[in-house]
C-alpha cells in the first residue's frame, strides 16, 4: 500500500506542472463509459494530464485503429481485439492487461417482468429483446452465448433488436423500443426499479476487458501515465463500484 501511495505522489509531482501537462486520446468500450469519465477526472486531478475519451463499440474502434485513428490507449470490452492489436503491431508489446471483468444482465424497466432466473426468456412473452451487435460488441456475443446455452436463441432471434453498441441496446430498453434486453451490469448498477437477472458468469465466455497502449503513443508520457493509473488501487476501487470484477 505504501508503494502504491508513493507512486501516486511521484506521478502527481512529475506531471502536475502545466508545462508538462499533455493529453491522451482514449478509445473506450461503451459499457465502460461512466467509470471511464470518473477515472479521467481523477487522472486529471492527480497528474495534470487530460484523458480525452471517445466512446463506442470495441469492434468499430479496432477498425478505426487499424486505419490509423490517433488513439493512444484502447480500453476494449474484450481481450480478443487488444490481443490482435498487439499481434498485428498496433499495440505496444507487454502493455496489455485486463482492467475489468464485465457482468451481463437481463434488464427491463417493467417491475416483475424479469425474474431472478431469467425464466422470461423461455416463456417468450414479450415482443422485442435488445442486445448489442455481436459482430462488434463483446456483450452482444455474451448475450447470444447465453441464449444458446439456455436453448432459446432460435425462438427469440425474430424478436431481437440489435444496437450498434451496448449503449444503444440500453437506449432501446429505456425508451420502450424493447421490453427487455441484455446490458452491462455497470449500466444499471445505480438504476432503481425495474427488474433484472444477473446472468451467471458460466453462461458465456468471460468478458475480460483489456487495455492496450497503442504504438502511436509508445513514447507519450501522458498515455503511459494513464496506463499506470489504470492499475492503481484508486482506479480499481472505482471499477468495482460500477459492478465490475477486478482481476
Amino acid at each position: 500500500m505504501r508503494i502504491t501511495a508513493l507512486l501516486s505522489v511521484v506521478l502527481a509531482l512529475v506531471f502536475a506542472s502545466p508545462a508538462l501537462a499533455a493529453e491522451v486520446k482514449v478509445a473506450v468500450a461503451a459499457n465502460f463509459a461512466e467509470p471511464a469519465r470518473e477515472i479521467a477526472a481523477r487522472f486529471k486531478a492527480r497528474t495534470g494530464h487530460d484523458a480525452v475519451l471517445s466512446v463506442g463499440s470495441s469492434g468499430q474502434f479496432y477498425a478505426q485503429i487499424a486505419n490509423g485513428a490517433p488513439f493512444g490507449v484502447f480500453l476494449s470490452a474484450d481481450r480478443e481485439r487488444p490481443e490482435k492489436a498487439e499481434a498485428e503491431g498496433l499495440g505496444v508489446p507487454g502493455s496489455r492487461f485486463t482492467y475489468a471483468v464485465g457482468r451481463l444482465v437481463l434488464y427491463s424497466k417493467t417491475p416483475g417482468l424479469v425474474d431472478g432466473r431469467g425464466a422470461i426468456l423461455k416463456t417468450g412473452k414479450f415482443n422485442k429483446i435488445a442486445i448489442a451487435d455481436p459482430k462488434t460488441a463483446p456483450y452482444g456475443v455474451a448475450a447470444v452465448e447465453t441464449m444458446r446455452k439456455l436453448g432459446v436463441y432460435d425462438a427469440l432471434s425474430p424478436k431481437l433488436v440489435q444496437g450498434t453498441s451496448i449503449t444503444q441496446a440500453y437506449q432501446f430498453i429505456d425508451t420502450g423500443a424493447a421490453e427487455l434486453g441484455f446490458v452491462a451490469l455497470s449500466q444499471v448498477v445505480a438504476v432503481k426499479g425495474g427488474s433484472r437477472w444477473t446472468v451467471p458468469a458460466a453462461n458465456h465466455t468471460p468478458i475480460d476487458q483489456q487495455a492496450v497502449l497503442l504504438k502511436t503513443a509508445a513514447g507519450d508520457p501522458a498515455a503511459r501515465a494513464f496506463m499506470s493509473f489504470l492499475r492503481s488501487a484508486e482506479v480499481r476501487a472505482i471499477i468495482r463500484k460500477y459492478g465490475y470484477e477486478v482481476p
